[in-house]
């Protein structure tokens, strides 16, 4: 099954049990996460330590977090999984010309 996660960046992430973790926020948020909503650190992010935490449990605690940065998780393997995004591409109509010179570059 593949779930949706966001990148949260936290300014720590303290194990309290062998089922939960204390995540808190820049802004002295925190929030009670289980760890199997926590699919791994995202080591893109240079400045602070991030880590990939399911969008439907995000949206019932009270942390703060940003919707920029998404990938998507298969919960049975834990790794990433690539989503391709097909976007179809129509041309605008542009009529004929009768003379196609341009005067500039005309001798």
């Amino acid at each position: 099954m593949k779930v949706l996660c966001y990148s949260v960046r936290l300014s720590s992430l303290t194990a309290i049990s062998d089922k939960c973790y204390k995540a808190t926020a820049f802004d002295g948020s925190e929030a009670l996460i289980p760890k199997s909503q926590v699919f791994g650190q995202d080591y893109s992010v240079s400045k602070s330590e991030a880590y990939w935490i399911s969008e439907w449990i995000l949206k019932q605690k009270s942390l703060q977090y940003s919707s920029k940065k998404q990938a998507t998780f298969d919960t049975i393997t834990r790794k990433e999984v690539p989503v391709w995004i097909v976007e179809k591409h129509e041309p605008t109509k542009i009529d004929p010309l009768e003379n196609n010179t341009i005067k500039e570059l005309k001798r």
